[in-house]
């Protein structure tokens, strides 16, 4: 019997996985040089709409990608000093949220809602060892992502540089056009 039969039948380990993941991403980067940049762009501004820029962004950046997430109107809550406070989830506007029981649209809309709704979905990513966003945020940043605000949705909102959460840049659309031109990847969130 050759080694290769000896070996063909094992497990494949975490650590093969990772090898192989590596590999890949490394032959891919000598094939195309934009397989290198990621772009994302962020527009919504509720609690579950955060998640998915900053872990994607977080994700392309761990496999060695030069990843820019762009902050665009709503999506600016995301980056914003007051991040805690501005995320929220509207249970009116997510008709696919899960509640413990069926509650009717008009039950939903009372004052109270957003906040009780928020505090579920909070609870329920904690319950399953979920990163907050400022976690996230944090990760984002120490992976070297680009946080990028939409200057015009800044100025459009009476926003400052100082309204954001450090590292957060300043352009336009057309300049993450051209990074997003460039990217092999490109999301709009």
């Amino acid at each position: 019997m050759s080694h290769e039969t000896d070996t063909a039948h094992l497990p494949v380990t975490e650590d093969d996985v990772r090898r192989i993941v590596r590999e890949e991403v490394q032959r891919a980067f000598k094939e195309d040089p934009s397989t290198r940049k990621a772009a994302f762009a962020a527009s919504k501004g509720t609690l579950d709409w955060a998640y998915p820029p900053l872990i994607l962004g977080s994700s392309a950046a761990a496999v060695g990608m030069d990843t820019t997430i762009f902050f665009t109107l709503y999506g600016l809550n995301i980056v914003h000093r007051d991040f805690a406070r501005k995320l929220k989830i509207d249970p009116v506007g997510n008709p696919a949220m899960p509640m413990p029981v069926r509650i009717p649209d008009i039950v939903s809309a009372l004052p109270g809602m957003v906040p009780m709704a928020s505090a579920m979905m909070r609870a329920k990513f904690a319950k399953n060892n979920i990163a907050a966003i400022g976690e996230l945020l944090d990760t984002a940043r120490e992976a070297g992502v680009r946080l990028v605000a939409c200057q015009m949705s800044a100025d459009v909102f009476g926003y400052t540089q100082d309204d954001f959460v450090d590292g957060v840049e300043f352009a336009g659309a057309t300049a993450f056009m051209a990074e997003a031109r460039r990217a092999h990847v490109t999301m709009f969130i």
